[in-house]
């Protein structure tokens, strides 16, 4: 039987466990990456584990997200990691040379290596044909150190991309087809593959978006084959020495295949509050817009603004809306302004915002109240522009531009005929904001600002728990929805007891408190648990509060990991029907919870007077991990 482009590159990394649907499997980690809003947990997790070197073929921390310095927390933050980096030999790419999936793609990723991210859109690496996963902090630490990278089997999906995309209809319109097809719940578990005659019609950017937006799938990766597009790409940048040619056999076996029709699409926009509710534009119809922001990891890229260029040269930007951009990298911007085409978007009068993450984390640039607000990103949960009632849709770069001439939602098919852009044979590479790591790291001192505090550790199983509901929540829960981002939050990433006050805040004010009253307890959830960010916060700051479990219908991939890592039980109604039963303040006991932990068996729940089961569906490494009270407990009990 032949094999997939992720089962040979799964293949050639595997270090632990055997390539068996859902078992548990330990990979070789060639790469890794950092952004500071998740980075400095998972230095200080590095700090904890103490290896003097990162093992990696090549890590690099980048400063992407708490860019915007309005107090001494985010600058001692990267100040930390900075230090970190330069005495532990990571790379440290700084404020302002770009979001790190972008500047990645463009000068650190190869075909066929293994990449984890603690940024849970790293899979935009699949573009150029690298196997690379989003991950927790700690999952990042432990990869520096050397060790493996652990997840259950995923099975196999191909995509079969057909036709060629029509004119103004783009890499973001096919994403948001694959996510109208399979949901935000159809990926988990998954890797998707793209295949078929239309993938060579795509460039590396293109890829890229779709890659990158798979992540809201819920899917463990996506990746493309690396043909003579990704060369060309990797040549440009003048990297061509890392290229291999990656293709899946002719005989693969898939366990789900689905097809884009790319020359039946057109364009697309996904509604409020949810990447999977997606309809035409056309459908949509004229709804007057307030804002359009262009950029996020998602649309950033060279190709991306010289399109948004060129339908804003000499025109002018409605009178009603606010337009910003955000180019994806000091080379996409230093390319731009050599070329004219920033003055042409100046003069349209957008506002050129850093190249950073920017809105999409709510770092500033929130909309009006009840604004409509259409983004080139990649999500659009509620509440996480910073506004809670915006309206926020995801569309192309092409229809943000578009739109924000006509005031309205637009079509840009309405445009007339598509500027040609062609991708550059020579990108402009200038390295001079990454740093390399210090050739006398015993020299360097790792300096630490007041705002950084320990993070918490659990503690070891009991033998029984018994506690009280602190929040019942509904299905597809973000880690957005757990722990907000924003201007006014971020900062506060490296200070787990000060953030502790905003966990679920959104969604239940008076959760925090009630955690504190009860002395922690256990959540109930619904399907999808934790999607979105791999923000581990969303684990260690409920750990702080005191939760033990979370019981829900269905987690999601990350966030489950990052609950195991914490020592936080990630527990499953063997009967969903269960959770009906259920309410705030009830109290539920776990009376065998050790033992049935230990030995593999489903956990007894009493609640109400009722008995019921869940499941702990994990591997016998994370079952051990849950044991100690979590990875890092562990870890140390294993060394002793």
């Amino acid at each position: 039987m032949g094999m997939t482009i992720a089962q040979k590159i799964l293949k050639a990394h595997l270090v632990d466990g055997e390539m068996v649907q859902g078992q548990e499997i330990g990979l070789r980690i060639d790469q890794t990456l950092t952004q500071d809003a998740t980075g400095t947990m998972a230095y200080l997790q590095f700090e904890a584990m103490g290896v003097d070197q990162v093992k990696t073929e090549r890590s690099v921390a980048y400063i992407d997200h708490n860019t915007l310095q309005s107090g001494f927390e985010n600058a001692d933050d990267h100040k930390y990691i900075g230090s970190v980096a330069k005495k532990h030999g990571i790379y440290y790419s700084k404020a302002g040379n770009g979001i790190c999936h972008q500047v990645h793609l463009e000068r650190f990723g190869a075909p066929g290596k293994t990449l984890i991210g603690s940024d849970s859109h790293t899979p935009t690496g699949g573009g150029i044909g690298m196997l690379a996963f989003g991950a927790g902090g700690l999952d990042v630490a432990v990869a520096m150190g050397g060790g493996a990278y652990y997840i259950p089997m995923p099975k196999m999906v191909r995509v079969n991309l057909t036709g060629k995309l029509s004119p103004w209809v783009s890499a973001k319109d096919v994403i948001l087809d694959v996510l109208r097809q399979m949901t935000v719940k159809g990926g988990v578990g998954k890797i998707v593959e793209y295949a078929g005659e239309g993938v060579k019609t795509l460039s590396v950017p293109e890829r890229a978006t779709i890659t990158n937006m798979g992540a809201e799938l819920g899917a463990t990766t996506s990746l493309f084959p690396s043909d003579e597009e990704t060369k060309k790409f990797l040549e440009a940048q003048g990297r061509g020495d890392v290229w291999v040619p990656l293709s899946s056999d002719p005989d693969a076996v898939y366990d789900e295949e689905y097809t884009v029709d790319l020359s039946a699409l057109e364009p697309l926009a996904a509604m409020p509050h949810m990447p999977d509710n997606v309809k035409k534009v056309s459908e949509i119809g004229e709804i007057k817009v307030n804002q359009c922001c262009i950029g996020s990891c998602t649309n950033s890229s060279y190709y991306d603004m010289m399109k948004v260029a060129s339908i804003l040269k000499g025109k002018t930007v409605h009178p009603d809306v606010s337009l910003t951009i955000s180019p994806g990298s000091k080379q996409v911007l230093d390319m731009l302004a050599q070329n004219g085409a920033l003055a042409d978007i100046i003069a349209a009068g957008a506002r050129i915002l850093e190249c950073a993450c920017g809105p999409c984390i709510g770092m500033g640039q929130s909309p009006e109240s009840a604004g409509v607000s259409l983004r080139t990103f990649n999500r659009n949960f509620e509440g996480r522009s910073g506004t809670q009632d915006a309206q926020i849709y995801l569309v192309s770069p092409e229809v943000a531009a578009a739109s924000a001439l006509a005031g309205v939602l637009t079509d840009p098919r309405t445009l007339g005929e598509m500027p040609a852009i062609e991708m550059p044979a020579h990108f402009v590479i200038n390295d001079n904001m990454i740093i390399k790591p210090s050739e006398h790291p015993e020299a360097v001192e790792v300096v630490r600002g007041p705002n950084i505090k320990p993070f918490p550790l659990g503690h070891a199983l009991e033998a029984s728990y018994t506690g009280k509901v602190v929040l019942k929540t509904e299905d597809n829960i973000t880690t957005d929805h757990i722990l907000p981002a924003g201007a006014k939050l971020l900062p506060y990433r490296s200070n787990v007891p000060y953030y502790s006050n905003y966990c679920f805040i959104n969604v239940d004010p008076e959760f925090p408190a009630r955690c504190r009253e009860q002395g922690g307890g256990i959540i109930v959830g619904g399907a999808n648990y934790g999607q979105g960010s791999s923000r581990e916060h969303a684990a260690l700051v409920p750990l702080y509060l005191g939760v033990k479990a979370v019981l829900c219908k269905s987690f999601a991939r990350i966030h489950k990991a990052n609950l195991v890592n914490s020592g936080i039980l990630p527990l499953t109604f063997a009967d969903p029907a269960d959770y009906d039963a259920v309410n705030l303040l009830d109290e539920i006991s776990l009376p065998h919870v050790q033992e049935e932990i230990r030995s593999g068996r489903q956990v007894t729940v009493v609640c109400g007077g009722r008995t019921f089961h869940a499941d702990c569906e994990v591997s016998d490494r994370q079952r051990r991990a849950l044991l100690a009270g979590g990875t890092l407990n562990d870890a140390r009990q294993q060394a002793q």
